[in-house]
C-alpha cells in the first residue's frame, strides 16, 4: 500500500508561550508573568542582599531559558510535520510515564518494572498514530495487549510484597498519561482518509494555547482579588476568582481563533474552550492530590525550575480527552 502525506494548511501560530513555573514568590506560569515578577523584582529587592538577589536572578533566567525552549520544541513538533510530532510526543509519553513511576515505585511496597511499562506506554501513542491515520489495522495494538498481559501475569513470579499495587499503578498510569497523549491522535488526524496522513495542527494548538491562557489569567485575577478559594484542601492558592478570570481570558482568546478559523462556528470555539479550562483546572487539580498523597513538591527535575513532565502537563490530562469527545460530538458532527 502505497502512503500519500497531506498536510492540512494552517497559518503558523507565532506568539504560542507555555506555563513557565518555579517555587515560592516566583511562581511563573507564563512568559508575561516572568516579565511583570522580574520588573516586581527589580523594584523591590534588597540592596544589602545583593548576592542573594543575583543568585534568584540567575534561576529566573535559567528557568526562562528553559520555557522558552520547551514551547519552541512543543510548537515546532506541532505545527511543522506529523512525524515531528509524532517522535517528539512518542518521547514525552515515555519520559512522563518514567516519572511517574519513579513517582509511585516506593510507595507502600510497589514495585514498578519502570523500563517496559514506559516503552509499552510510548508505543501505544506510536500504534494509535498509525492506526488514527489507518495506515494499518487493529492488529497493531496486539503486542500491547501482551504488555498488558504481561503486567499481570508477571506478578505470579515476581513475589513482590503487595502485587495490586504493582498492577494498580501500572494500569493506572497506562490510562493517566500513556491514554491522554494518544488521545491527541484522534484529534490531530482527519478521519475517512485511508492510507494518508492526513494532520491538522489546529486543535492540538488550540487546547495548548487555552490551557496557557487559563494558566495566566487565573494567576493575574487570581493574584490582584483572589479571596474565595476553589479547592483549599488539594490547592490552597487557587480561588474562584482565579478560575473566572481564566475563562474569561481563554473564552477571548476562543473568538481570535474564531475568525483565525471560520470553518469553525464561533459558539463552537467558545465551547470548546470552556471544556478545556474546566476540565482542565480538574487536571492541575488531580496532579496536586497526586503529589500530596506521595509528599513530593514537583513530580520531577527534568525540566530546570519547572518542575517534571507531570508538572507541565497535569491539565492536559482531562482536557484532552475532554476536547476529543466535544470535538467528536460537536464540530466534527
Amino acid at each position: 500500500m502505497s502512503v500519500r502525506l497531506t498536510i492540512l494548511p494552517d497559518k503558523q501560530i507565532n506568539r504560542t508561550q507555555t506555563a513557565l513555573s518555579a517555587s515560592g514568590l516566583f511562581v511563573l506560569p507564563h512568559p508575561i508573568l516572568f516579565i511583570f515578577r522580574f520588573i516586581l523584582y527589580l523594584c523591590t529587592r534588597n540592596k544589602s542582599t545583593n548576592e542573594q538577589n543575583d543568585t534568584v536572578l540567575k534561576n529566573l533566567i535559567k528557568r526562562a531559558l528553559t520555557g522558552i525552549i520547551f514551547v519552541a520544541v512543543l510548537v515546532g513538533a506541532i505545527c511543522y510535520h506529523p512525524i515531528s510530532f509524532l517522535v517528539v510526543f512518542g518521547i514525552i509519553t515515555g519520559l512522563t510515564l518514567w516519572e511517574f513511576y519513579g513517582l509511585v515505585k516506593h510507595y507502600e511496597e510497589a514495585s514498578i518494572k519502570r523500563t517496559i511499562s514506559s516503552l509499552g506506554g510510548a508505543y501505544l501513542f506510536t500504534a494509535t498514530f498509525a492506526y488514527t491515520n489507518q495506515l494499518t489495522d487493529g492488529i497493531i495494538f496486539l503486542p500491547y495487549l501482551l504488555f498488558l498481559i504481561y503486567i499481570l501475569v508477571a506478578e505470579l513470579y515476581y513475589k513482590a510484597p503487595n502485587p495490586i499495587n504493582n498492577w494498580a499503578f501500572t494500569i493506572f498510569a497506562q490510562v493517566y498519561c500513556a491514554g491522554t497523549f494518544s488521545m491527541l491522535n484522534f484529534i490531530a488526524t482527519i478521519p475517512d482518509t485511508p492510507g494518508q496522513i492526513v494532520y491538522s495542527p489546529l486543535f492540538i494548538m488550540a487546547i495548548f494555547i487555552f490551557i496557557w491562557l487559563n494558566d495566566t489569567g487565573a494567576y493575574l485575577v487570581g493574584s490582584m482579588i483572589g479571596k474565595r478559594r476553589l479547592f483549599e484542601r488539594i490547592s490552597p492558592k487557587k480561588s474562584w476568582e482565579g478560575f473566572f478570570g481564566g475563562l474569561a481570558v481563554a473564552l477571548g482568546a476562543s473568538q481570535v481563533l474564531a475568525w483565525y478559523a471560520p470553518e469553525v462556528s464561533w459558539y463552537n470555539w467558545l465551547g470548546l474552550s470552556a471544556t478545556v479550562v474546566l476540565f482542565g483546572t480538574w487536571g492541575d487539580l488531580i496532579e496536586s492530590l497526586l503529589k500530596r498523597t506521595l509528599g513530593v513538591k514537583d513530580s520531577g527535575n527534568v525540566l530546570p525550575g519547572h518542575g517534571g513532565m507531570l508538572d507541565r502537563f497535569d491539565s492536559l490530562m482531562l482536557a484532552a480527552p475532554a476536547a476529543y469527545i466535544y470535538i467528536e460530538a460537536f464540530i466534527r458532527n
